[in-house]
């Protein structure tokens, strides 16, 4: 038997990588250690990001903190893979020798290899490693983008477009419900481009139907929507399926048409304020996610106050923003010149994340003395940690239970509840089982 630990950082993308990725090692073969194991290893592997600044530090950080255990010999091989190795792959060898073996983000085959394991590609995109019991799952739906953002590294990190086959998915996720799983979140670069490679059309409103017939999936929620080009069968599917949640992560950027035009989004600000409008006159209801871009070359004081105008009108349940970060390689680095200092991001991340607190707030007093159904993910004492269909885990608020007198808080985990709603703080709710 050999141990073997991995370390994920990144996004849940890279969570699904990893995942694939353990669940084709042999069990008689290998024991798999926890996450946060401190001890002896044989194998030490580490899934990297390679986004912008910030993630590119952190896998850094991590590499060099854990080279130490290599070097002494509490590790027996250590190998890094994912995005960050996929992007630099000609430069990090040299800079951090004690890495056995630097591998990229496309194809796992070769991780596998390295640790001795033929890989089985009849399985490669069905089976996933149990690692936590949760009643929540990530799915990714296809791998890579198409999109030439001006901004974004991840086409030539991931490469080109590829949707996993329909028949893939669905069997992924019966595997899924039958260890327990109830909630799939719908994942990839690009979510609503899924089928084009494959069907010579969009398919993800077929998909999201196909899925929800699966025998144990209750919810669907569906994220990282790209808004050009969104199709509207999936907004039907989603209005009249009871399964798919009332909830879309779709991320917008910006508003002003000058940095639209930067960024390369292929869309105007009136075009997305008139998907907006669609979005909610269609689904009733809709809770929106998106994310935003501060600081973007040609962003001055007049294009963030078209965006903070933007926000305040669209009253977005869920907004989160970045700060432009410069990355070497895209359009943006090697065209446009990053001419807001970096005092002048934060100044305007902060400014608009101010105001988003008072409105998501503002969302969350709506919601009291209201009856929803909620996912139990955890527990806290005897506090029980739970989700409607409007928020994302990880990502958005949470809301809070006192467990019932005399119940045992863990036998709520991974079942569902109705909750009222009792009072709201600016991201969490406070509720009481009913």
């Amino acid at each position: 038997m050999h141990s073997i630990q991995v370390i994920t950082l990144g996004c849940s993308k890279n969570t699904v990588d990893t995942e694939h990725l353990l669940a084709q090692l042999p069990p008689d073969a290998f024991t798999i250690l926890p996450e946060d194991h401190e001890g002896p290893a044989d194998y030490l592997l580490i899934n990297t990001c390679g986004f912008i600044g910030d993630a590119k530090q952190q896998s850094i950080d991590t590499i060099l903190a854990h080279a130490a255990r290599r070097k002494s010999g509490e590790v027996g091989k250590f190998f890094v893979f994912g995005c960050l190795s996929q992007r630099y792959a000609s430069q990090l060898p040299s800079l951090i020798p004690e890495v056995d073996g630097w591998f990229g983000a496309r194809d796992l085959d070769p991780v596998l290899k390295a640790l001795g394991v033929t890989p089985q590609r009849a399985l490669r995109n069905s089976r996933r490693f149990e690692s936590d019991g949760r009643a929540y799952a990530y799915i990714k739906i296809s791998e890579g983008c198409d999109r030439r953002c001006s901004y974004c590294a991840i086409p030539f990190i991931r490469g080109a477009h590829r949707s996993v086959p329909m028949e893939d998915v669905l069997e992924e996720a019966r595997l899924l419900a039958e260890r327990g799983v109830k909630e799939l979140i719908i994942i990839a670069q690009d979510t609503t481009y899924y089928g084009l490679d494959l069907y010579g059309r969009r398919a993800l409103a077929e998909l999201l139907r196909k899925l929800s017939a699966v025998d144990g999936i209750e919810w669907l929620r569906l994220h990282y929507s790209y808004p050009e080009g969104f199709p509207e069968d999936v907004l039907d599917e989603m209005a009249s399926n009871p399964k798919i949640c009332k909830y879309l992560d779709i991320p917008l950027q910006h508003i002003s048409d000058k940095v639209l035009h930067n960024m390369h989004r292929g869309v105007t600000g009136q075009w997305t304020r008139s998907l907006i409008a669609r979005l909610r006159e269609k689904v009733p209801g809709l809770v929106l996610r998106t994310t935003v871009i501060v600081g973007h070359p040609g962003e001055g004081p007049e294009e963030f106050g078209e965006l903070l105008d933007f926000a305040r009108e669209a009253r977005f349940e869920r907004l989160g923003a970045f700060t432009y970060s410069e990355e070497e390689g895209t359009w943006g680095a090697e065209n446009l010149a990053d001419d807001v200092p970096q005092e002048e991001k934060q100044r305007r991340y902060d400014e608009l994340m101010a105001m988003q607190e008072g409105i998501s707030a503002q969302y969350n007093a709506s919601r009291v003395g209201s009856i929803e159904k909620v996912l139990v993910d955890d527990v806290v004492g005897a506090k029980l940690i739970c989700r409607s269909q409007y928020e994302s885990p990880e990502v958005d608020g949470e809301i809070i239970v006192s467990c019932p007198e005399g119940s045992d808080p863990r036998s709520f985990v991974g079942k569902f509840a109705q909750v009222r709603i009792l009072a709201s703080e600016d991201y969490d709710l406070i509720g009481e089982i009913i």
